[in-house]
């Protein structure tokens, strides 16, 4: 998910003020000063940022009592300041620098200029990447903030817990800007569809409750019990809740009642009065290609195409032969072998399945890989209170330094949506070899700069994650599990499904009706998973298209480097050369598969 960030330190003040991080350049590169300040301008733009990271320390440690300032200042302050980087960045000197460090600037303007084309659009915030909408079941404060100080704010001292109750004060600020900014949206005519707000007051309903069973008052009382800590930490939490967050959230709550009773039923940003404008640069920023909608959903039905065949092939050989490629997997989805119990404790068994999976494919990982990543990983549950509106599954990355480990969530709301056969290949795609291992090797990686080690493309990110998964399968994890083959697969066709269906949503102007049935129909979702998704996609335009993009790029560049190379293809090298340079935009990626290809 995309963090916002700001201010700025100039020459050896930034290196002093990084003082303690972990490297964030190469001595010798004539970039170290530039991305140093900018680095610094982030985690000073994104305190949430800064404690995610770690990075909350030292200079920084002021950052672990506050939050991100979402009021119109602050977003006005951002937009300048993404600007002004902007503008930094493209008076180096290119000619000087060496190749590696090319790559790195060329990577940081690109972030930079996706932000400036994506911030001309005065309305929305992000989740996913860019969202038309600034509040909504996966976007705002109200839904991140009580999960974000319950796992990622530490509680080990009175300074932490004192911190805590300031970041308490500063949850209620964000609702309130966050409400105000949804009044500037709705002004300009930018309101989210009546099924999105009709979720976003589910979650907002379970998160109002009464200071005795709300997160972020049990949270801070048990940790600081834990610590031995005053009881005063507890009493003062539930007070500044009761006195500030609940009343913010209530104006909130009785905002978005006011917009649902004039929302329309429209899922795509097509409907905006610059809807034709955002998703374009929507789909830009996320994919990192040029693709126009029309060929993003041409891709998508091709590919669809060709990995329903094969997915009919598989079915056909375990014996379901009757019917579509979405009748069957939908009926294979319906056996009671494959549904754990939707009770807790067959949640708690789902949750211990996939972190066994998890364990089982890192021991091999080092069989494909010349470097694995220092840090530990695990498989959660998505909370409860956020379940309704949540993506099925997501990836948090590690602590820099390794004090937390990176974390592999799934939204187990009803079990029905997670047969077995699915769980294992999605947990390689969020975990081991996708996210955790792409992302700690960039957070591990010594050469890459600190702003590269912290920043992302999903046409990357997620194109690395899909391919992972057709590694698993390579590599044998279902030699002894066939069904998981046929989940792999219908993962695959999921997102070539993907494609279709957001250019259909925000440029065809598909129903959200039509978009459901599409994934049911085509693929054997249930109706509530493909609900979820397509949910998802309308407050994320372009994002559901990167993977299946980025995908087919480390797979042509795998494809390319084989036809050349022979018998002399060694998978560790290819896996080297794609992840020695962190994340980069799909075409900065090609061109580095080339270079590579050449020399090899």
């Amino acid at each position: 998910m995309t963090i916002d960030r700001r201010h700025f330190l100039a020459g050896t003040a930034a290196a002093t003020t990084l003082a303690g991080l972990p490297a964030t350049a190469q001595p010798a590169s004539p970039l170290a000063p530039l991305f140093d300040a900018l680095v610094q301008a982030q985690l000073r733009r994104s305190p949430e940022g800064a404690t995610n990271l770690g990075l909350d320390t030292g200079a920084n440690a002021d950052l672990r009592a506050k939050l991100s300032d979402q009021s119109a200042a602050g977003i006005a302050a951002n937009r300048a300041a993404t600007t002004a980087e902007l503008a930094r960045i493209d008076a180096v000197n290119k000619a000087a620098l060496s190749p590696e460090d090319r790559i790195d600037l060329e990577c940081v303007r690109y972030a930079r200029a996706s932000a400036v084309a994506v911030q001309r659009f005065d309305f929305g915030g992000s989740s996913y990447g860019p969202s038309p909408y600034v509040v909504s079941q996966l976007s705002g404060a109200y839904q991140s903030v009580p999960d974000f100080l319950d796992t990622k704010h530490k509680i080990d001292t009175a300074g932490d817990a004192d911190a805590y109750l300031l970041r308490l004060r500063a949850f209620a600020k964000q609702i309130d800007d966050q409400t105000l900014r949804m009044r500037h949206d709705a002004g300009v005519g930018v309101v989210p569809p009546d099924f999105i707000l009709d979720l976003a007051l589910e979650q907002m309903g379970k998160t109002r409750v009464p200071a005795p069973q709300a997160l972020v008052v049990k949270s801070l009382a048990h940790r600081a019990a834990a610590k031995g800590l005053d009881a005063h930490y507890a009493a003062d939490a539930a007070r500044l809740y009761e006195a500030e967050v609940l009343p913010a959230l209530d104006r909130q709550i009785a905002y978005t009642r006011e917009l649902r009773a004039h929302a329309t039923h429209d899922a795509g940003v097509w409907k905006l009065p610059q809807g034709a404008g955002f998703y374009p640069a929507a789909l830009h920023a996320t994919t990192t290609t040029s693709l126009s909608p029309e060929e993003v959903h041409r891709f998508g039905l091709d590919q669809a195409k060709a990995i329903s065949a094969r997915l009919d092939g598989e079915l056909k050989k375990l014996g379901y032969a009757k019917g579509g490629v979405g009748a069957r997997m939908t009926a294979l989805a319906r056996d009671p072998a494959q549904l754990f119990p939707n009770t807790d404790a067959g949640k708690v068994e789902a949750i211990a399945y996939c972190n066994a999976r998890l364990a089982a494919i890192k021991g091999r990982l080092p069989e494909v890989f010349e470097r694995v990543p220092p840090y530990q990983f695990e498989v959660r549950r998505v909370p409860p209170q956020t379940e309704a509106g949540s993506a099925g599954a997501f990836s948090q990355s590690p602590a820099i330094d390794g004090s937390r480990p990176g974390l592999v969530y799934f939204n187990l709301k009803d079990s029905a949506d997670w047969p077995k056969f699915d769980l294992a290949t999605t947990t390689y795609h969020e975990g081991l070899p996708g996210h955790q291992l792409e992302g700690g090797l960039a957070l591990s990686n010594t050469r890459l700069p600190l702003i590269r080690k912290i920043g992302g493309f999903s046409g990357y990110g997620e194109g690395w994650a899909l391919y992972a998964e057709q590694l698993a399968d390579e590599i044998g994890m279902y030699d002894d599990d066939p069904l998981g083959r046929l989940g792999y697969l219908k993962a695959q066709l999921f997102r070539a499904n993907r494609c279709v269906v957001d250019t259909g949503l925000h440029h065809y102007r598909w129903t959200r009706e039509k978009a459901v049935q599409y994934f049911v129909g085509g693929q054997g979702d249930t109706p509530g998973d493909a609900g979820r998704e397509i949910d998802r996609y309308c407050v994320n335009p372009g994002q559901a298209a990167s993977y299946k993009l980025g995908h087919s790029t480390f797979v042509a560049i795998r494809d390319k480097a084989k036809a050349k190379q022979g018998a002399r293809f060694d998978l560790k090298a290819y896996h080297s050369a794609v992840l020695r340079y962190g994340r980069v935009p799909l075409d900065v990626l090609t061109r580095i598969g080339d270079d590579w290809i050449a020399s090899a």
